[in-house]
């Protein structure tokens, strides 16, 4: 998400140069069965769509009516909330997220972090933004819920974005409740995607919202912290915005009707098997309608002026809808909105909500050589998978969706633009796998990449190690083990995790299934456990044989420095010019390698492809006799250079 920006940023200058709660016991009930075990087989039946489940067991589903007015930036909001007890374990609470609190006040949990400049956007809003209920209801018998409700996050008197609601009687697992709601929300100036600007509205986790219950009978609940995103279970949506009838509606879902009332216009929309809803209001957007190869109706909303942007974010969406779809199953929704907010509104950009997603960048953007516009697309169309359809917890393993989605990311770009999938220009193309590699190598033994969000000490912890870390990390994978081999693994959860929540162990069972073992072993190494790799050339040496005429014999040793283990090719460079490649399975850490050629052993070069994306050290992978007896064709099979160059011109 606000990750790009920092892209955007760097690849200009290139081209210049879960916390989960227990219920409370209670001694009549009875203990809750086992939940199944994580990481259970999958099987190649989930490498094909038809194994994919159709649509979601509603769990949580919402009608709402919103009442948006414009000048006090405010949201009017009535309706129902029906909700489900899917776990085992009878419930006598539940738990709604008020998310708008977190812009209350400087004394939230989410404005006290204090590294917020350093990622997705800093600073306070020029006026706070709330949400206050006035009705929370249990629709039969009409027993007011709210006035029992806590009125602050568990142990944090200053917030109010975590909030405990007392049920009269406990909800058997099977059961149903049905909730009568009324709150307005009070948006604040735009910030960190949610908001106003003038007469623009993002308007974002602008409704209470239920919190996830596990099968195990916990409540997946936590305060709104800066570095977290949102958990939910799937349901249907049914909500009513009523807006001046001027104003340009995006919203999450397809339209099913509107009514005009004088000036203004109630304008409905209905999307079944999500797990959020946005809207976005503005008077100026320009729109662009399209359909998909795969028949979904595209809807672009744009300021006037992004023409030449907007056709770019839609070539985007179109490549990456059929691309995406066919590694990680079809997108199966209808529609899809792109919003590409006005200047000034940044903030609002680069961020996904179910058939909705945000773009933005300067209107020049096209001219520079830069892909960030294709990049942002790319990103937050890849969430449509990866927090959209396979809904993890974003609090407790942010890894996997912003760090799925952004191998995703890297996979779809590089279809798009092979070797150029970051910059081309100036004679120059960059991969964004070298601005990925950059960042995940500088902090790779900060903090381990699979933790909870609230773990990381900083911004640049979490964006370099849940984003790019994470990114490098699978590519190395595919690097090694195949891409089509990665992509097949990585599909297959996703096909089998369709409209559920999956785990960590779940990502790994998929990959030990389709690369196996040791494939997964290294995954779950440079995961957990900050596991690193650095390959290096320590010694090379070579003497002519005892017969004239009859060569040179030496070796070279090469070490393997960290726990990480990937095989890798060698090539020995001979002063005739020629190349002899061999294969060092790198299972022991040092290892001295034969040389047998014509002429003498002038240098040696550790991967000379690079595909070991997450070596420390690039600058130690190749060794020479001497330079001046090293020809300019050996320094060009150097291709880490231009990685080394990157790495040191890129913030």
């Amino acid at each position: 998400m606000r990750r790009l920006l920092q892209i955007a940023a760097g690849l200009c200058l290139a081209g210049l140069a879960g916390l989960t709660v227990p219920p409370p016991a209670h001694a009549d009930d009875p203990a809750p069965p086992a939940p199944p075990a994580a990481g259970a087989p999958i099987g190649p039946v989930f490498d094909r769509d038809e194994a994919m489940a159709p649509a979601a067991d509603p769990v949580t589903s919402y009608t709402l009516h919103a009442t948006l007015d414009p000048v006090k930036h405010t949201v009017e909001g009535r309706g129902s909330i029906v909700w489900r007890n899917a776990s085992r374990v009878p419930q006598q609470e539940v738990w709604v997220h008020l998310y708008l609190n977190a812009f209350k006040s400087a004394r939230t949990v989410f404005m006290r972090f204090p590294d917020a400049e350093s990622f997705r956007g800093g600073g306070s809003p020029t006026a706070w933004g709330s949400i206050a209920v006035t009705q929370l209801a249990l629709h039969e018998g009409g027993t007011d819920l709210w006035a029992g409700a806590d009125k602050t996050s568990p142990g944090d008197p200053d917030d109010e974005t975590d909030i405990r609601v007392p049920l009269p009687k406990p909800v058997a697992p099977g059961d149903s409740v049905q909730l009568d709601v009324a709150f307005t929300s009070q948006l604040p100036s735009l910030l960190f995607r949610t908001g106003y600007l003038d007469g623009f509205h993002m308007v974002a986790q602008w409704f209470p919202k239920l919190a996830r219950l596990e099968p195990d009978g916990r409540w997946a609940h936590f305060t709104f912290h800066h570095l977290s995103e949102f958990y939910a279970d799937f349901g249907d949506y049914d909500v009513t915005v009523d807006a001046p009838a001027d104003m340009v509606i995006g919203a999450t879902g397809k339209p099913a009707g509107e009514v005009r009332l004088g000036d203004r216009t109630a304008r409905r929309f209905v999307q079944t098997s999500v797990h959020d809803f946005a809207f976005t209001a503005w008077s100026k957007f320009q729109e662009i309608t399209a359909l998909s190869r795969g028949g979904v109706a595209l809807r672009l909303l744009f300021p006037p002026g992004f023409d030449e942007a907007a056709a770019v974010e839609l070539d985007s969406v179109r490549f990456g809808l059929d691309h995406l779809g066919a590694a990680f199953g079809r997108y199966p929704y209808p529609n899809l909105t792109v919003v590409h907010p006005p200047p000034g509104a940044e903030e609002a950009g680069g961020m996904e909500y179910p058939t909705l997603i945000t773009t933005g960048g300067p209107w020049y953007l096209p001219w520079t050589g830069a892909r960030f516009l294709d990049v942002v697309t790319v990103h937050e169309l890849g969430h449509q998978w990866f927090y959209g359809l396979v809904a993890t917890d974003e609090h407790a393993w942010p890894f996997l969706d912003e760090g799925l989605n952004s191998y995703a990311e890297v996979d779809t770009m590089e279809a798009l633009s092979p070797g150029a999938s970051g910059f081309t220009g100036r004679g120059l193309s960059l991969g964004i796998s070298a601005f990925n590699r950059t960042g995940a190598a500088e902090h790779e033994r900060d903090a381990p990449v699979a933790q909870a969000a609230p773990d990381f000490a900083s911004g640049r912890d979490y964006g370099a190690l849940v984003y790019q870390r994470t990114a490098t990390i699978l590519e190395t994978l595919a690097n090694v083990y195949g891409q089509d081999t990665i992509r097949r693994a990585v599909g297959r959860y996703t096909r089998r995790y369709r409209f559920q929540h999956p785990v960590p162990d779940d990502l790994l069972q998929a990959v030990r299934e389709v690369a196996g073992d040791d494939a997964a072993v290294q995954l779950r190494a440079a995961l957990f456990d900050r596991a690193t790799v650095d390959y290096a050339v320590d010694d090379i040496r070579s003497t002519a044989e005892d017969a004239p005429g009859t060569g040179y014999t030496g070796s070279a040793l090469v070490r393997r420095r960290g726990a990480l283990r990937f095989p890798v090719d060698v090539d020995f460079f001979g002063a005739d010019g020629g190349v002899q490649r061999v294969r060092w399975e790198a299972e022991e850490s040092a290892a001295r390698l034969p040389y047998r050629g014509p002429s003498a052993l002038v240098a040696v070069v550790i991967d000379p492809e690079h595909r070991i994306l997450l070596d420390d050290d690039l600058s130690n992978n190749a060794r020479k006799t001497s330079p001046s007896r090293v020809s300019g064709g050996v320094l060009d099979r150097l291709s880490f250079l231009v990685e080394a160059l990157l790495a040191g011109i890129l913030p």
